[in-house]
């Protein structure tokens, strides 16, 4: 985002001059404009957030666009891994859920997602942990945002991201696909025949993820986009 429009969101968010030159002075000092102004925009959304909880990056609106196209009418769907809920959000203004569910293990992002999310059911917990058992079988659509930053490329993120956002939504291990991994391995219990879950990765990752798909017993494939630079494969239970 370009300086000016920054500056117009600031001018617009304040209510007294004192509080512009507040919400300007934490800006230069490195923390998120989404913060500062309590909301993020996406997929034509506004988004409420709050301090601590990761922003939802604009190239994952593909992921949604994916999620949307896959979808059978009526879905159920789970956002693991939610964040702020802004996958489940963006979803389910496209499409109508029958159900859905969010998950996170972060209490601030829980907390968040609730908010956005009115109606849904959200949970807080360690992945599929955090899911009531009822669920299990019944997923049609599983978008799960799971951190695929190598452990040693965090400390090259913006500032804004690496100080300001829980390391847990931003480090994938190793090679970025730790989270990948024990996702892929639990979801074939948790999705209904025929469903599919999503997760955005690299370029590079994707071969590899595609592979970890297929050890869990789904069917991979990759979906690009070059007007986003986002990369997301999907992995179908077949009856």
């Amino acid at each position: 985002m370009f300086a000016e429009d920054e500056a117009d969101l600031l001018i617009a968010a304040a209510t007294t001059p004192a509080e512009l030159d507040s919400l300007v002075e934490r800006r230069v000092a490195g923390l998120p404009l989404e913060h500062l102004l309590g909301w993020a925009e996406f997929h034509g959304l506004r988004i409420s957030l709050r301090p601590g909880v990761f922003v939802p990056r604009h190239r994952t609106e593909f992921l949604v666009d994916v999620a949307v196209s896959l979808a059978p009418p009526q879905p159920v769907v789970l956002d693991l891994c939610c964040g702020s809920g802004a996958l489940g959000a963006a979803f389910s203004a496209v499409v109508a859920p029958r159900e859905l569910h969010a998950a996170d293990v972060e209490p601030a992002a829980v907390s968040c997602a609730r908010v956005n999310l009115p109606g849904a059911g959200v949970h807080q917990g360690d992945l599929y942990d955090a899911l009531p058992s009822s669920l299990g079988g019944r997923v049609d659509v599983l978008m799960a945002n799971v951190p695929y930053v190598p452990s040693d490329a965090v400390a090259t993120m913006p500032p804004e991201a690496r100080l300001h956002e829980p390391r847990v939504a931003l480090d994938g291990g190793a090679d970025g696909l730790d989270l990948a991994r024990r996702v892929a391995a639990g979801a074939y219990r948790w999705l209904a025949p025929g469903g599919s879950l999503l997760v955005e990765s690299s370029e590079r990752q994707a071969p590899v993820l595609s592979g970890i798909f297929t050890a869990a017993g789904l069917t991979p494939r990759v979906h690009e986009s070059e007007e986003l630079g986002a990369t997301v494969v999907t992995g179908t239970a077949i009856p």
